[in-house]
């Protein structure tokens, strides 16, 4: 994909990834591809609902019909301390956290401004916070094709293996290319960068796995909090020096858990070298940017390590037990506190169900459609089983819907899984949805489709809260088969009601605490005293190589002295017995 920057009028091509990282990322694929499967189709995908805003001023740049004193609600009268925030978005499911705590803060009072391209699908206003919107070099198609590539992972009939790690490379560098195009129309727009810098913000909420957020923060020398998953490569630990070791911590896309067979340890090592590699391969485009934007040549990796708080949308009833540092905060289930009722249409169908309940059934909002074919199995399947299913859906409607079934264009997914008749989830391994799920006590069916969600649903699976099937070989009876297994077996039920438990056993809820990390770097400009000093330590002295050296030569020198000292003790005593002798 090529686009065209208005800003510098030139043209930007994602092109520049070297014949060698290519190869050797290649061979990281086929090796995953042959010991576990791993989708590249992209970070993550851009879908939902257009912003409708009005224009003010420049054409160019514009701003929605809320301001400072509509986004303020009642709780501004309150007196105390109040900041501003700048929240830079990346579209798709990790807006979802984001806007979360984006709303949240609103609501206490502070001021919060959130920046977006005006060609977006998912990014929306609200009365909370005020939104900025700038111009890119792309339109709407472009958004329409990454949207049908993400559905393209869902046909019968899966292409060979080396033509299959041909077309991700591709996909990963289109999206790449989007994504840079959407940078630059946000970090070369001169007259809304200078609005940003009069703003005199204190802080700045993004996600890091597109860095258009952590290099704003960086160029306007503000702290930044990101809000992340993880990243594909492992730069996260890299940026906070946390430990890594690749003995018990997995890596993305193996599937491994953390406690590995040889096998496995070895898969895991492979990964582990290859991800400077991997992060070269996706991050090349942005350091080329930043250094632009910096005016000298600089790398992803000082960027990131300048961040002041890390946000994890994760916690250890999912993810494998691992090191953290004092700057990673776990807030997994951020949503689940945000319960709406349902609408009388969807109650009236869900109290219907009686006593089998309902399922839901969503593969998030990267997929927005799902092949006929593919379609008719979970028709027929789900024609076959007593439940009521509620069913995200917006493909080609069959002649004939089962009674049981309802096909929503939106999905109250939150609320509907936290209904007493929800007797089972079908999810993509999304971590929002899983969460959700967790939250709730739901036992699940899972069908993951790319990115980290085959890693995420191997850790549901391995709790044993639910079963894993394949998109592209599945039947109406293995649906049927895994619908009955989650359901009426109650093993399944009750392991998933000690994990919420353990989940929801805790002193403050996450999206409390996300708030509460993200006010303290506003009031204190960041969360220098959480830095650890290995971010001032080259390789050699993180691991103590000149010390080890050192105590080695010592050791040697000793060695030494003492065998020196032995072999002169010898030849003393023996020129003594020798003489004896001859006396």
């Amino acid at each position: 994909m090529q686009v065209f920057n208005k800003a510098r009028g030139e043209h930007s091509t994602y092109s520049k990834m070297t014949w060698t990282s290519s190869a050797c990322l290649a061979f990281g694929m086929l090796l995953c591809s042959a010991l576990g499967e791993w989708n590249g189709n992209g970070l993550t995908g851009v879908v939902g609902s257009t912003v409708t805003e009005e224009t003010h001023g420049n054409p160019e740049t514009r701003i929605t019909e809320a301001t400072w004193g509509t986004a303020i609600t009642e709780e501004n009268a309150e007196k105390g301390w109040t900041g501003k925030l700048l929240v830079v978005p990346m579209d798709g499911s990790h807006w979802t956290g984001i806007k979360v705590v984006a709303e949240e803060l609103g609501r206490r009072g502070h001021k919060v401004v959130v920046v977006m391209p005006e060609i977006s699908i998912r990014l929306d206003s609200s009365k909370h916070y005020v939104t900025k919107t700038f111009p890119v070099s792309y339109g709407r198609e472009v958004l329409d094709e990454l949207q049908a590539r993400n559905a393209e992972v869902m046909q019968s009939t899966p292409l060979p293996l080396l033509e299959r790690i041909n077309t991700r490379i591709n996909n990963l560098r289109k999206f790449a290319a989007f994504q840079k195009a959407t940078s630059e129309g946000l970090l070369f727009n001169e007259e809304l960068m200078s609005f940003l810098r009069e703003q005199k913000f204190d802080a700045v909420l993004t996600s890091p796995a597109v860095p258009t957020g952590a290099i704003l923060a960086y160029n306007l020398s503000l702290p930044a909090v990101y809000m992340l998953r993880g990243m594909p490569c492992g730069l996260d630990s890299k940026a906070t020096a946390c430990p890594n070791p690749p003995s018990y911590v997995p890596r993305f896309f193996t599937k491994n858990s953390d406690r590995m067979n040889w096998r496995e340890r070895v898969l895991n090592v492979i990964m582990s070298m290859l991800e400077p590699l991997l992060c070269k391969f996706l991050y090349w485009s942005f350091e080329d940017l930043a250094s632009l934007v910096m005016n000298r040549p600089i790398s992803m990796l000082e960027i990131l390590r300048s961040g002041a708080v890390w946000l994890l949308r994760y916690d250890f009833t999912l993810e494998f037990p691992k090191p953290l540092m004092p700057n990673m905060v776990l807030i997994g289930g951020l949503n689940c506190a945000i319960k709406r009722p349902l609408n009388p249409e969807v109650e009236e169908f869900v109290e219907g169900s009686g006593e089998h309940g309902i399922v839901v059934f969503t593969l998030g909002s990267l997929v927005q459609s799902m092949p006929a074919e593919k379609a008719s199995v979970f028709f027929q399947a789900f024609s076959q089983i007593p439940q009521r299913v509620l069913w995200r859906y917006t493909g080609e409607l069959p002649d004939h819907v089962p009674e049981n079934v309802k096909l929503m264009k939106w999905l109250p997914q939150n609320d509907l899984l936290g209904h007493p008749k929800a007797r089972a989830f079908i999810t993509h391994g999304g971590t929002h949805g899983i969460y959700e799920g967790i939250c709730h006590g739901v036992p699940m069916v899972m069908l993951p489709l790319f990115g980290d969600q085959g890693d995420n649903v191997h850790r549901v699976a391995s709790r044993g809260v639910g079963v894993v099937l394949n998109i592209h070989d599945i039947t109406p009876e293995m649906l049927i088969d895994a619908l009955n297994t989650v359901i009426n077996e109650s093993s399944y039920k009750e392991r998933m009601v000690k994990l919420s438990a353990i989940h929801n056993d805790r002193p403050i809820e996450p999206l409390d605490l996300a708030v509460f990390w993200t006010e303290f770097v506003m009031r204190n400009k960041g969360a220098g005293h959480l830095r650890p000093a290995a971010h001032d330590l080259n390789w050699f002295q993180y691991h103590s190589l000149d010390v080890i050296g050192f105590l080695l030569f010592v050791m040697v020198i000793v060695v030494m002295v003492l065998i020196r000292c032995c072999v002169f003790c010898l030849r003393r005593c023996g020129r003594k017995l020798q003489k004896r002798k001859e006396d």
